[in-house]
């Protein structure tokens, strides 16, 4: 489903995800902006039907590098929109990662996925900058808005790839490794969870979540629809 279409007025929209500081709504709405909350199943703002924004405050950064997760969600924020910038808010960096670790990620977020990446102060100037990429997009560029773009076109390899990355614990090099290994995602999914354990890099932790996954039954009360 499409929302935001674009319109024929110089309306700026905004669409914010629903965990996000509410004061952004107060923020862009100030600016000149119409902001819809919703839930969005990536990104934490999108501007445009071809601009997508994910937002990490500098701790949030550096777990993310840590655990995995901003490498689990690039894939999925380059494969959806032709521009997906990366904001870091804040200006105390928590030391988690040694500094060559982190200029790393850095360059891994703009060589191997293409995005953007940007540092902001405070939730005021991210929210300055989010408005202005949107102004950008929607009034200079006459992109359309929309909050679900449609997918690029992906290879049946990559598909397998990001679908498998949806696993928990689970990155791109991972998921290569875990495909490698079985071949399909249906040996994956019938695979034991020692013999998912054994591929370098799963241990039995991540096999245990991984295989849990696959035989969970679905609820739809923890699936809140998104339309």
């Amino acid at each position: 489903m499409q929302q935001f279409l674009e319109t024929e007025s110089d309306t700026i929209q905004i669409a914010v995800d629903h965990r996000e500081a509410e004061e952004f709504d107060e923020l862009l709405k100030k600016m000149g902006a119409t902001v819809k909350r919703t839930v969005l199943p990536i990104g934490d703002f999108i501007c445009s039907a071809r601009l997508i924004i994910e937002r990490k405050t500098r701790s949030d950064f550096e777990q993310s590098i840590i655990d995995g997760r901003l490498f689990s969600q690039l894939p999925d924020l380059v494969s959806n929109y032709e521009r997906a910038v990366i904001i870091v808010e804040g200006t105390t960096a928590e030391g988690r990662i040694n500094h060559n670790a982190l200029l790393g990620a850095y360059a891994s977020i703009i060589a191997n996925y293409g995005a953007s990446l940007i540092f902001t102060r405070n939730i005021h100037s991210t929210a300055e900058l989010i408005f202005h990429f949107a102004k950008y997009e929607q009034i200079t560029k006459k992109q359309p808005m929309r909050i679900y773009a449609k997918r690029r076109t992906l290879t049946p390899s990559q598909t397998t790839r990001s679908i498998i990355e949806m696993l928990p614990m689970v990155g791109p090099k991972l998921a290569k490794a875990l495909l490698n290994h079985f071949g399909t995602i249906e040996n994956l999914a019938l695979a034991s969870e020692r013999d998912i354990a054994a591929v370098s890099g799963v241990g039995k932790k991540r096999a245990k979540l991984i295989k849990d996954i696959f035989s969970y039954a679905y609820v739809e009360d923890e699936d809140p629809s998104m339309y």
